[in-house]
């Protein structure tokens, strides 16, 4: 029996189903989100007269986050649903350099690994100041 190989065209329809279904998650994630951002908060009217800095680090966000959707808070959801929509194109990139990995293709996988350092270092700082 035959056994065919795992190639560049499956890795490619993996590659676009990833996009795809991660851009349409965290859509529906964020909408969620809003919906029940406005479920809580439609009548409330906000005070953009001050301008409040959050000056926290990633570690704080990212916890923040997890704790104001285990509780159901909109802003929350709506927030997860952006950082899913950030994530979909870095698992992209991962997923790219496990296919250059396979592959064998070492110059794109200098490059690919190059990529993903960039966007380590610019999660990195811009939560950093």
């Amino acid at each position: 029996m035959l056994q065919e190989k795992f190639g560049e065209k499956d890795f490619q329809t993996i590659i676009g189903n990833l996009l795809r279904y991660g851009v349409w998650i965290s859509l529906s994630v964020a909408f969620i989100g809003g919906v029940i951002y406005l479920l809580h908060h439609g009548n409330s009217i906000e005070d953009y007269s001050v301008f409040k800095e959050n000056d926290r680090n990633i570690f704080e966000v990212i916890a923040d986050v997890y704790n104001g959707v285990i509780q159901g808070r909109g802003e929350s959801v709506i927030f997860f649903g952006v950082i899913l929509l950030f994530l979909t194109p870095v698992f992209r990139v991962l997923l790219s350099l496990f296919s250059f990995i396979l592959e064998k293709d070492y110059l794109y996988v200098a490059i690919t690994t190059i990529v993903i350092g960039i966007i380590i270092l610019s999660i990195s700082f811009g939560f950093s100041h």
